[in-house]
């Protein structure tokens, strides 16, 4: 099946794949020059300097190049014939000339054939078999060629289309091409798919299609050069992003860190003034001991002082415990002060057992 139709490649002789590996080249080459400024983009253009031979009926039309870049060399009839060889041989500029000669169209027999998808493997002999067949000419008596259409391998069918000429038609021409130096290698006709040729491989010059030359060096090292040169703006676009992305990360980070620092200071900070500000409110144990030395008469004993935060509670002994709760009521920095649990009398003494409670409150300090 040609690629065209479903993009599966088709077999091709050798002399086929040279001429579409050389005309993609040449596709690549014209690209390559739209790119470049000036006489650059000129130089690159590619000129074809193989020929082709176009027929009619009794003359000929000798042109040099294809598509845009074909220009006539000569319209030959009976009378210039003779001068071929010497017009060939003034226009070519290459060893080894590639010429193709196109027919008319009212010279190619087409048609579609259908045969079963086991002959797919040798469709080239299946149809030489099958010429007389299927055209009314024997298989001696044409030139042919074929491209696959359709693909109906599930049903146990492969279509094709079938192009043929009249051998004798084109002999006399294939012989005078090869006396004036110029042997035709591509028989095609103008409504010929892309790798048509009706000429076959044995007929064909014995030369090497010569993809590797120095030319060919010379473009694939252009084409090498220029997607360097395209290329190397965008890969130092994305090495300087990378850079500046890897920056902006590290900045990210340290700018966290920055952060989370801050937080850990200013957390410390509203501790540390926390703690101030509780111990500036609250009285020192020096102060309350001192209130109480004073105030406790003589006769009383401390056992066991109790201070958290403003409130004090003390447990003791003393010969005046009644009089106790009226003496402490008098320092300004008590308040609130109350027996916590009833008085009681110490056996065989004139104690009494004390339990006061009370808030302490340092002067000048809030409440």
């Amino acid at each position: 099946m040609s690629f065209a139709a479903s993009f599966r490649f088709p077999r091709l002789s050798k002399t086929a794949a040279g001429y579409q590996l050389a005309d993609l080249v040449r596709r690549w080459r014209r690209v390559l020059a739209t790119c470049l400024p000036g006489r650059m983009g000129d130089a690159l253009i590619p000129r074809d300097p193989h020929l082709t031979l176009i027929l009619a009926h009794g003359q000929a039309l000798l042109c040099q190049g294809e598509g845009e870049t074909r220009r006539t060399l000569a319209d030959l009839d009976a009378a210039s014939f003779q001068a071929l060889g010497a017009l060939v041989a003034g226009h070519r500029d290459t060893t080894e000339p590639r010429t193709r000669l196109e027919l008319p169209s009212d010279w190619i027999v087409s048609r579609t054939l259908y045969l079963p998808s086991q002959a797919r493997k040798n469709l080239r002999q299946v149809i030489g078999y099958e010429i007389d067949r299927l055209t009314p000419f024997q298989l001696d008596q044409v030139y042919f060629d074929f491209r696959l259409t359709e693909d109906q391998g599930k049903v146990g069918r492969i279509t094709l289309e079938l192009a043929l000429c009249r051998r004798d038609l084109v002999q006399d021409w294939l012989g005078r091409m090869r006396e004036a130096g110029a042997p035709v290698d591509r028989i095609v006709w103008p409504q010929a798919w892309p790798s048509a040729n009706l000429l076959p491989d044995e007929e064909s010059p014995r030369r090497l299609v010569r993809l590797l030359g120095l030319e060919i060096l010379l473009i694939l090292l252009v084409m090498g050069l220029a997607a360097i040169a395209l290329a190397g703006p965008l890969w130092q676009r994305s090495q300087i992003l990378a850079g500046l992305e890897g920056e902006l990360t590290d900045l990210k980070r340290s700018a966290a860190e920055v952060e989370s620092l801050r937080a850990a200071i200013e957390t410390a900070h509203q501790g540390s003034v926390a703690v101030l500000e509780r111990k500036s409110t609250q009285a020192t144990m020096i102060d309350l001991l001192r209130e109480l030395t004073v105030r406790l008469p003589d006769g009383t004993w401390v056992e066991n002082l109790e201070f958290q935060g403003q409130e004090v509670q003390i447990r003791g002994e003393s010969t005046q415990a009644a009089t106790l709760i009226g003496l402490l009521e008098q320092a300004a920095p008590f308040s609130g002060v109350a027996f916590r649990s009833p008085v009681s009398q110490v056996p065989n003494t004139d104690r009494e057992r004390f339990h006061i409670g009370f808030n302490y409150q340092r002067q000048g300090g809030d409440s």
